[in-house]
C-alpha cells in the first residue's frame, strides 16, 4: 500500500531530513513512538466513554484501542531487543497544538467529527512518517517494522474518516476535513526538527 502525502491529503510533506536526526538516537524515536501508541489508544478509549450509544463506533473504536495497545508491545519488544528500556511519557506538543482544532462548543455531533477528524490527521502524519521511515532508516528491521505498521495506520486513518462522515449529521464533514488539513499544514511546518514521530 503505497501512501504518501498527497494521498492522505497532507498539505506539507516531512523533511526526509527528519530520518537522519532519527538515526542518531534510536532509542528516544523508539520510546516517543510506544508512548504515542498508548496515547492513540487511550484517545479512542475517551471517545468511546463520551459516545457509548454509539455502538458500531464504540466497536470499531475498540478494535483500534486494542491493535495501538498491540503496538506498543511491538514497539516495548523491538526496544528489549535493543537493550533500550522505555523512558518517561513524552510531551507531544503537535498533539497538543492540534488539539485546539477540536471545537469545544457547538452541538454534541460536530464537537465528535472534531474529535474524530483530529484522530484521523494524526494517523495520516504518523502513516506518512512511518513510510518515510520505512524506505529511509539504515536499520532493515525497523524498515519492515515501519513499513507493517504504515499499512495499519492508514486502516486506523480511514476508520475515523468513516466515522466521522458515518455521525457527521448536519455537519459538513468535507468541509470541516479541508480545514483540519489547512490547521495541520500550518503546525506542521514548526516540526520535523527533533528525533521524535511528530517532532
Amino acid at each position: 500500500m503505497a501512501q504518501n502525502s498527497v494521498m492522505l491529503g497532507l498539505k506539507l510533506p516531512t523533511d526526509p531530513r527528519w530520518v537522519e536526526l532519527v538515526e542518531q538516537n534510536i532509542s528516544e524515536i523508539l520510546t516517543d513512538h510506544a508512548w504515542c501508541e498508548q496515547k492513540a489508544a487511550s484517545n479512542a478509549i475517551s471517545t468511546i466513554v463520551r459516545y457509548p450509544e454509539l455502538t458500531d463506533m464504540v466497536e470499531e473504536l475498540t478494535a483500534i484501542a486494542q491493535e495501538e495497545m498491540s503496538h506498543f508491545g511491538m514497539v516495548l519488544e523491538k526496544m528489549k531487543a535493543r537493550g533500550f528500556t522505555l523512558g518517561p511519557e513524552r510531551k507531544d506538543d503537535y498533539v497538543g497544538q492540534l488539539a485546539k482544532f477540536i471545537r469545544r462548543g457547538g452541538s454534541r455531533e460536530s464537537q465528535l467529527v472534531d474529535r474524530l477528524l483530529f484522530a484521523a490527521i494524526i494517523e495520516a502524519r504518523s502513516c506518512e512518517r512511518f513510510k518515510m521511515l520505512s524506505e529511509r532508516i539504515s536499520d532493515p528491521d525497523l524498515a519492515s517494522f515501519y513499513r507493517e505498521l504504515m499499512i495499519s495506520e492508514a486502516g486506523h486513518y480511514t476508520a475515523f474518516l468513516k466515522l466521522a462522515r458515518k455521525y457527521g449529521g448536519s455537519v459538513d464533514v468535507n468541509e470541516r476535513w479541508k480545514e483540519c488539513l489547512e490547521f495541520e499544514a500550518q503546525i506542521i511546518q514548526n516540526y520535523g526538527k527533533k528525533e521524535t514521530m511528530h517532532g
